[in-house]
């Protein structure tokens, strides 16, 4: 039975597992969607002020999406999303870094007999850093509010 509006609450947390980013789906992501230099080549990255390619973050977006979806959303009676506020990259994400993603919800509003809006705070982490001397661990990386609807029983 799919979680309908009712069964969500202000504070309630939900870990959705990690995801670990490699080279090729950086770059691949960033040639089709946003092809910037510190995204697809190497050496212009490199030369950046990131010293070295870095994953997209409309890219780390989608992989946090996809963490919600498979995790939480795929069990929600979800009608789909009337937008997302506070859209926040805060660091970068690297090839070889492994993120975990985390939701609270903030606040939870009766919109009409058949549907609530749920306010959705995710925010994605790095769990490990490809670079062991790496001091991101635990670092956030990426936060979004979804204005989730979902269905009322």
């Amino acid at each position: 039975m799919p979680r309908t509006f009712s069964t969500f609450s202000v504070g309630d947390t939900f870990d959705h597992g990690t995801r670990t980013v490699d080279e090729p789906e950086v770059r691949e992501f960033a040639e089709r969607y946003d092809p910037q230099s510190i995204h697809v080549d190497p050496e212009a990255a490199a030369a950046s002020m990131y010293g070295g390619l870095i994953a997209s973050g409309w890219h780390t977006a989608a992989m946090t999406m996809r963490l919600l979806v498979d995790d939480l959303l795929s069990e929600t009676a979800a009608l789909g999303a009337k937008g997302v506020d506070e859209l926040r990259w805060y660091a970068p994400v690297r090839p070889g870094d492994t993120l975990r993603a985390r939701t609270e919800i903030v606040e939870t509003v009766p919109e009409t007999a058949d549907r609530g809006l749920v306010h959705a705070r995710t925010t994605t982490a790095v769990a490990d850093a490809a670079d062991p001397d790496d001091d991101r661990v635990g670092e956030d990386v990426f936060s979004m509010v979804g204005l989730v609807m979902v269905a009322r029983e």
